[in-house]
């Protein structure tokens, strides 16, 4: 396998931004891939505009940042890809949109380069067996905010190949992380240990343990956790966390991994969280 030199994402949304920005501050030529010219662009301009930000703060010199973005491009062209060395995957968490995506890339991209998904729910396997090179295929779960972030989960397969996943690792150093090794099992280390504690909080509220706020404040300040699960849960999203939840439970049939009732009638009446202005709490009074 050649060394990587050239990196392709798939996705220019919030994650798919981050690991590009992060790759091409690494050092590396870095393509990015959207569906459309208008979403390229705009996730093109969300790179830059982080980077400017990094200068104005003093996190990045200016020649670091035009550096950086001399090794960006955008495409709509899966064929733009073909000599990627590694080809990161951050598009919708929908099975079917990855299988029809990864079946075309297969057929254009170089045999040797690796394929890398940033899924946080499904499992790396039923993505690898859409193409030919499922010993090439791994998982590379970055957090949000990617730049900031500093954990990589590094999820290897049955199928993963040696040399795969020690490239894969590497290459999680190489854009300044902290890999840590993960089996092919949905949620990995950290959702499959952070989702049953949120939703095991909603049950405690529904059971009237506590209010929404005296639960976050006794975990803030009994566990010395930065935030609540409340406060959590409305940063991620409502419905992000149920879409999850009901993977996870889908794949291991285990109650723990069940989306309660209050979160269901919650997302199904739209409260999903600061992004829509109200979830478990109301942000349009703050």
């Amino acid at each position: 396998m050649s060394k990587i030199k050239k990196v392709g994402v798939l996705g220019s949304g919030l994650m798919g931004s981050g690991i590009a920005e992060i790759s091409a501050k690494a050092g590396y030529d870095t393509v990015v891939r959207e569906v459309s010219e208008e979403l390229m662009e705009k996730g093109l301009g969300k790179i830059h505009g982080s980077l400017g930000k990094a200068v104005e703060k003093g996190k990045l010199d200016a020649a670091a940042r035009d550096e950086a973005v001399s090794r960006l491009s955008g495409t709509v062209d899966l064929a733009a890809l073909a000599d990627c060395d590694i080809v990161v995957e951050a598009i919708v968490e929908n099975l079917d949109e990855k299988r029809k995506t990864f079946s075309a890339l297969d057929e254009v991209v170089k045999k040797d380069a690796i394929f890398a998904s940033n899924t946080s729910s499904l499992t790396i396997t039923q993505m690898a067996m859409f193409t030919q090179r499922p010993d090439q295929f791994v998982g590379l779960h970055f957090f949000n905010p990617v730049p900031v972030m500093k954990l990589v989960e590094v999820v290897r397969t049955i199928l993963t190949s040696d040399a795969a996943y020690e490239r894969a690792f590497e290459f999680a150093r190489a854009v300044g992380k902290e890999p840590i090794a993960c089996r092919d099992n949905s949620g990995f280390v950290v959702n499959r240990l952070l989702v049953p504690y949120l939703l095991d909080a909603i049950r405690a509220l529904e059971e009237g343990v506590g209010s929404v706020e005296d639960i976050d404040k006794g975990m803030q300040l009994g566990c010395g956790y930065p935030m609540g699960p409340f406060t959590l849960l409305d940063f991620v999203g409502l419905d992000t966390t149920y879409y999850i939840a009901n993977i996870m439970f889908e794949e291991y049939r285990e109650k723990r991994f069940a989306p309660p009732p209050l979160l269901k009638q919650m997302v199904t009446a739209g409260r999903l969280g600061k992004k829509s202005g109200r979830g478990f709490y109301d942000y349009a009074k703050k």
